[in-house]
């Protein structure tokens, strides 16, 4: 089989990990989704991971509430790796070979992630879960996602989200809302289309990254988008 991405990023919201619940980890919700990333990796592609800590703790949220932004930013990076934990064991029940890679050492737990390191796993047919964000506070799991599927010369970050794609307007609130199928980084920051934060978008604009934005929640769209089907919003440097 043709792949059109061989080797790509799946950003996932520590947001979904919930589930029906208001905050936490659902363990049939991880069920659910990694069966379908055991789906993609055996079609042979070459599969990284990113997931948020917003199930557990939002960096940002504190820090609009009086924490200091560094120290609460270093709190979600930690909310990341519990998830990413979580996560691999779920892969590892299905039979995946997996590898997580901290952004600051916690040789306990997991592996420092060293971009050499992590794409010979990815020769090996790992998934590599990324964690603890950049390692930096002050930047977000998107930006990460971006970040690391440039070092690890990924062919597309998937954005996996509760929505259809990329639309002109929130379609929870408008029904009239359009989806683009197709739209280009400036577009996005002129817009300021909430896909992801700009200073995401204008990273993987400097490094001609395609962003596919999808629903997470509609069955088999995570094989679709990585075979290149007409899934969701393509973001590229084009119209």
């Amino acid at each position: 089989m043709q792949l059109k991405y061989p080797r790509v990023l799946l950003k996932i919201s520590g947001e979904a990990l919930a589930g029906p619940k208001p905050f936490g980890i659902d363990p049939e919700t991880i069920d659910t989704f990694c069966q379908e990333i055991v789906d993609v990796a055996d079609l042979g592609i070459e599969l990284s991971l990113v997931i948020g800590g917003g199930n557990i703790f939002r960096g940002l949220s504190a820090a609009s509430q009086g924490m200091d932004r560094a120290g609460a930013d270093y709190m979600g990076m930690l909310a990341t790796v519990i998830n990413s934990l979580a996560v691999q064991d779920g892969l590892e029940k299905l039979g995946l070979t997996t590898r997580v890679m901290t952004a600051f050492p916690m040789q306990q737990v997991a592996e420092p992630y060293i971009r050499r390191r992590a794409i010979r796993h990815l020769e090996k047919k790992r998934v590599v879960i990324c964690a603890a964000g950049t390692g930096n506070p002050f930047f977000t799991t998107d930006t990460a996602a971006v970040l690391r599927g440039a070092e690890l010369k990924v062919q597309a970050i998937l954005k996996a989200t509760k929505v259809d794609g990329v639309y002109d307007k929130d379609p929870k609130q408008h029904q009239d809302a359009r989806l683009f199928t197709h739209i280009s980084y400036i577009d996005v920051l002129k817009k300021r289309l909430q896909v992801m934060d700009s200073t995401a978008i204008s990273l993987a604009m400097d490094n001609n990254l395609p962003i596919i934005v999808f629903n997470l929640f509609t069955a088999g769209n995570i094989k679709r988008v990585a075979l290149g089907e007409d899934t969701g919003t393509l973001v590229t440097g084009g119209e």
